[in-house]
C-alpha cells in the first residue's frame, strides 16, 4: 500500500457493469467534494462487460483528481477495494458505490464524526431502498450474527459508505468478502469504530449484481475472520481441545464396551460402540496433530512476515518529561 499521503481524502468508487450511473455519481461528487477537501476519486473497474471503462476514461480525461483502476477480469467488490486502498493517496479513504444508492452528500457528515476522535465511521442504512425478500431481510440476519459473533455492534456492516483512516486499515488484508469485516478486524486491534445513519437512494439505473448466495458467502467469511481473530496465534487450543473431547468420548464410550461384555455378556466385536471408540481415538490423534501442524505454520508465519503479535498505542518511557517541557 502506498504511505505517502498526499490528499486529504480518497474515494474509491468500486463499479461493474454501470455505465449509466457513473457520470451522474461523479458530478455529484465533485459538487460535494470540491469546496471542502484536497481529494482524489479512484475508479476500480472490476471487469466490467459494458461501456463502463470507456465512461471511466472520459471522466478521467478532463478531471486530474480522478484515476481509473481496470482489472482484467471481474475479481469482485473485496478485491476492487483492496485495489482502491492500495492505490490510494488520502489521510482518509472513503468507499462507495457505483450505482448511486450511497449518497455523496454524506461524506462531509461521515468526516466530521471521523474528527471527533474515531478511527472509523461506518454507514448505516437505516432506511434501505431495496427488496425486502432477497435483499433487505437476509442483510438483517447476517448483520445480527455478524454482530453477536465479533462483538462489534453495527447495525449494517454490509453499508460500502465507511469513513476510514489511513492508519486503521493499512495492515489489513482482503480476501473472499471480507471488506464488510474491516471495522470488526480494525476493532479487534484496538481502533474507535462508530456509526451513522446515512441516505440510501433507490436504485436509479442497472440492477443489483448480489442476491441470496452472497449471504451465505458472507457466513463462510465470518467463521474464518473469527478463526483468525480468536485463535490465529493459539490454533492449538481449537485443535487440541477437540482432541481432549474425542479422547474423553473414546474414553466413556470404551467403558461402555467393557460394560456391556462383563455385565450383560455381549460380545465386543458384535458392539457398535467398539467402533466409536476407535473412530474417536483416531479422531483425537489427528486433531492434536492438526493442532501442532498448526502451531507451526503461524509460528512460521510470523516470523517469515516480522509481525508483532501485539499492537502498541503508547509507550512512556525515561526522558519523555523533559522533552515535553
Amino acid at each position: 500500500m502506498a504511505d505517502d499521503r498526499t490528499v486529504e481524502l480518497s474515494v474509491i468508487i468500486p463499479a461493474y457493469n454501470e455505465q449509466d450511473s457513473l457520470e451522474k455519481l461523479y458530478d455529484e461528487l465533485n459538487e460535494v467534494l470540491s469546496s471542502k477537501f484536497d481529494y482524489e476519486i479512484i475508479f476500480v473497474d472490476d471487469g466490467s462487460s459494458d461501456n463502463t471503462f470507456n465512461v471511466l476514461r472520459e471522466i478521467r480525461k478532463n478531471d486530474p483528481k480522478v484515476r481509473v483502476i481496470r482489472f482484467r477480469k471481474n475479481f469482485g467488490q473485496t478485491a476492487a477495494l483492496a485495489a482502491g486502498f492500495e492505490n490510494s493517496c488520502g489521510s482518509i479513504v472513503i468507499p462507495l458505490d457505483a450505482d448511486g444508492q450511497n449518497d455523496p452528500a454524506d461524506i462531509p457528515r461521515l468526516v466530521n464524526k471521523l474528527n471527533e476522535g474515531y478511527d472509523i465511521v461506518s454507514g448505516w442504512r437505516k432506511k434501505r431502498h431495496d427488496n425486502v425478500v432477497t435483499r433487505t431481510l437476509p442483510s438483517r440476519i447476517a448483520n445480527w450474527i455478524i454482530a453477536r459473533i465479533t462483538g462489534v455492534k453495527l447495525h449494517d456492516f454490509g453499508c460500502t459508505l465507511k469513513a476510514y483512516r489511513w492508519e486503521s486499515i493499512k495492515e489489513i488484508r482482503l480476501y473472499g468478502e471480507m471488506h464488510r469485516f474491516i471495522p470488526a478486524l480494525a476493532s479487534w486491534g484496538g481502533e474507535n469504530v462508530a456509526e451513522m445513519v446515512v441516505n440510501h437512494r433507490p436504485r436509479a439505473t442497472g440492477k443489483t449484481k448480489y442476491g441470496l448466495n452472497r449471504t451465505f458467502k458472507v457466513i463462510l467469511d465470518l467463521m474464518t475472520i473469527k478463526f483468525l481473530a480468536s485463535f490465529s496465534t493459539k490454533p492449538i487450543y481449537v485443535f487440541g481441545g477437540l482432541g481432549v473431547l474425542s479422547a474423553l468420548g473414546a474414553f466413556v464410550s470404551g467403558i461402555l464396551v467393557l460394560y456391556y461384555k462383563f455385565v450383560t455378556g455381549l460380545a465386543m466385536n458384535r458392539n457398535p460402540l467398539l467402533f466409536l471408540t476407535g473412530l474417536l481415538v483416531i479422531a483425537s490423534i489427528q486433531f492434536i496433530l492438526m493442532g501442532l501442524l498448526a502451531e507451526l505454520l503461524v509460528r512460521t508465519y510470523h516470523e517469515s512476515q516480522g509481525r508483532q503479535i501485539y499492537v502498541i498505542d503508547t509507550i512512556l518511557q525515561a526522558g519523555d518529561e523533559q522533552n515535553s517541557t
